[in-house]
């Protein structure tokens, strides 16, 4: 009996991979943008991005000789995420539309890639605007925009990452992203604290200043605990705003065969009556 409701509380569905898996097609599509222009937009977001991820780790390793610790900083592993999602979701809604806008890869893939596709577009919407409050309230300095490349690269890295992330949030239909996603974010979250600290005995230095014990004592505790409730904040916020724009967006559509949007994000809630009255059921 208890077997069978971990596996409820583990199950795709609960992580919101249904079957059939996005019927709406609503990671492929937006209500303000036609999927031809979606596909187009997320290209470019794709290009420049990775354009950007190559340049400044050519620029640090040949520069500053720091090439070895680029994949230290929550910057820089945040903004990978970033450019495998728009990749991915570009390469998605291209396919889509030469399709004829029936249907995507993604959605006859093993489910374990939907997953990963899901739980990755749940970091870039929460990962990427973390990074950019804490620079500008913790680490930017006069030197941010001392020479050109550090100016591009922070505006890169610490204000266009937010305009791509807040381009999916409020003008797509992708999310919002179930509850049970909040729990293993977080924990990947969590882990970069190791990464943290393993640079540092590896390599000799803390990749945050806030996050070195010697100088900021009581307060690191403080910044930790801080971030992970801020984490918590900021991703039901994201889930609301996604979900007011999923609700409003409904409300406003003509066709009646929008309706099926209304349902697939009922789907993508997880608020299912008759799962939960089976699983009930299993149990007793």
């Amino acid at each position: 009996m208890r077997l069978t409701g971990l596996r409820s509380c583990l199950s795709y569905e609960r992580f919101g991979v249904s079957t059939p898996f996005d019927p709406a097609c609503r990671l492929v599509t937006s209500p303000f943008f036609s999927p031809p222009s979606l596909g187009a937009l997320r290209l470019l977001f794709a290009v420049y991005s990775l354009v950007t991820t190559i340049t400044v780790l050519i620029f640090e390793s040949v520069r500053f000789h720091g090439g070895s610790s680029f994949f230290s900083y929550f910057t820089d592993l945040s903004y990978v995420g970033v450019v495998t999602y728009f990749w991915a979701s570009s390469i998605q809604t291209i396919v889509f539309v030469l399709r004829g806008q029936k249907a995507y890869p993604l959605q006859k893939w093993p489910r374990i890639l939907q997953l990963l596709h899901v739980l990755l577009y749940t970091t870039i919407t929460i990962f990427p605007i973390i990074v950019t409050v804490v620079f500008w309230a913790l680490l930017a300095s006069p030197s941010t925009f001392s020479t050109r490349y550090s100016a591009w690269s922070n505006v890169s890295q610490h204000i266009m990452n937010c305009s791509f992330i807040l381009f999916e949030i409020f003008l797509t239909n992708a999310g919002p992203s179930p509850w049970s996603h909040m729990i293993p974010c977080l924990v990947l979250f969590a882990c970069y604290l190791g990464v943290a600290y393993i640079t540092h005995a590896t390599q000799g230095f803390y990749t945050y200043s806030f996050l070195d014990p010697s100088v900021q004592h009581g307060l690191l505790a403080a910044y930790i605990i801080g971030m992970g409730v801020g984490y918590c904040i900021l991703f039901t916020i994201v889930k609301g705003i996604c979900t007011l724009r999923c609700r409003l967006v409904s409300s406003f559509r003509l066709d009646p065969s929008e309706q099926v949007q209304s349902e697939a994000l009922e789907e993508w809630e997880h608020v299912d009556v008759e799962q939960t009255k089976e699983s009930t059921g299993s149990e007793a």
